[in-house]
């Protein structure tokens, strides 16, 4: 097997305001690996949070690659890989997420089989997903409501955690009010005081909000299992859980945790996962980064095992390199196509080939 890897741009329609930073464009390293004239492809994208920047995961993928070199076929590396044997300890999730997509891609295409068939699921998972809004003006945040509900979106997710608590308020006001029928979550990202969301939390509530992502900073999720107990609305731990030992301590005690593969290593992981939660009384939220189709689709052929699908990173991106999963009506969908159904546009169709 040979492994290449590139470094690409990738820019947002708008900066994306959220309570700790505000981005406007992150950089993607795709990784492919070819075996026997197939190839199969895998992406990173760099976090200041998650602390990776393109240099750190290009020389992470050409480490990665050196590996896969000494394994026959990309089904071995496969299983590798899952058993630790491949990358060590020290690897971060994303890297390990990436390089299992490029796998499983692979393996995928090499046995005519999309993902999610290769996962146990016989139909393709099509599930309806979270759209964002960033912090934004009252009048911006509305106009964007009313949009993505007229597009076909059933669900928005709104970000909190400005100063004022009651910006935040307003802003999930207008909102609802303009989109009545929509499913609203909220995520402060972590902004708040134990305090503050004691005292939100009702009034979010009030406003008809689904659920709350990670109200307070992480750090201590004994106080994120009492609020989960003590509030009128769902708690889903999200920079509270990143691996299967975070979830462990949570399970039952929150009513979901947020999975994005990123986070926790990717598709085998985000399953060890759901099977832990499953009965617990915790549901599973499948989340993503800013990220372009390829980043997501590993996610997407999970999307029928979780209660919230927030799949919505390449519909952020002014312009994305790839497609195979949808998301403009609403609704992402895993392609029926071998191994993650995801191509290049052809108008960028130079960038991988």
């Amino acid at each position: 097997m040979k492994a290449s890897r590139r470094t690409v741009r990738l820019d947002l329609t708008e900066p994306l305001r959220i309570s700790r930073s505000t981005m406007s464009a992150r950089e993607a390293v795709w990784l492919t690996i070819e075996h026997e004239g197939v190839t199969g492809h895998g992406e990173a994208v760099t976090s200041l949070y998650y602390r990776l920047d393109a240099e750190t995961l290009e020389g992470l993928f050409a480490a990665a690659g050196t590996e896969l070199a000494r394994f026959p076929d990309p089904e071995n590396a496969l299983e590798a890989l899952r058993a630790k044997e491949v990358g060590g300890d020290g690897i971060p999730p994303a890297v390990t997420a990436a390089v299992e997509a490029a796998l499983l891609d692979l393996v995928g295409k090499r046995a005519g089989s999309p993902v999610h068939r290769l996962l146990g699921a016989a139909e393709p998972p099509v599930a309806a997903t979270a759209r964002t809004i960033g912090i934004t003006s009252l009048a911006h945040a509305s106009a964007q409501a009313r949009c993505l509900a007229a597009s076909g979106f059933e669900v928005i997710k709104v970000k909190a955690g400005l100063p004022d608590p009651e910006d935040d308020v307003e802003r999930v006001r207008v909102v609802r009010d303009a989109a009545p029928r929509a499913r609203v979550l909220l995520d402060p990202n972590g902004a708040w005081t134990t305090a503050q969301a004691e005292a939100l939390l009702p009034r979010f509530a009030d406003l008809g909000v689904e659920a709350v992502e990670q109200p307070f900073a992480p750090g201590d999720p004994e106080a994120l299992g009492a609020l989960a107990e003590r509030s009128p609305l769902p708690v889903i731990a999200d920079e509270d859980a990143v691996n299967l030992e975070d979830v462990r301590r949570l399970a039952g005690r929150v009513q979901g945790v947020n999975v994005k593969l990123a986070k926790c290593g990717g598709v085998h992981a985000a399953l060890r996962i759901a099977e832990l939660i499953d009965g617990s009384g915790t549901e599973l939220m499948l989340g993503c980064l800013t990220a372009s189709s390829l980043g997501l689709a590993p996610a997407v052929h999970l999307a029928d095992r979780a209660r919230w699908a927030d799949l919505d990173g390449h519909l952020l991106l002014a312009h994305d390199p790839w497609t195979g999963i949808g998301g403009e009506d609403g609704y992402v969908r895993a392609s029926a196509l071998p191994g993650l159904g995801i191509e290049p546009r052809e108008v960028r169709r130079e960038d991988v080939a």
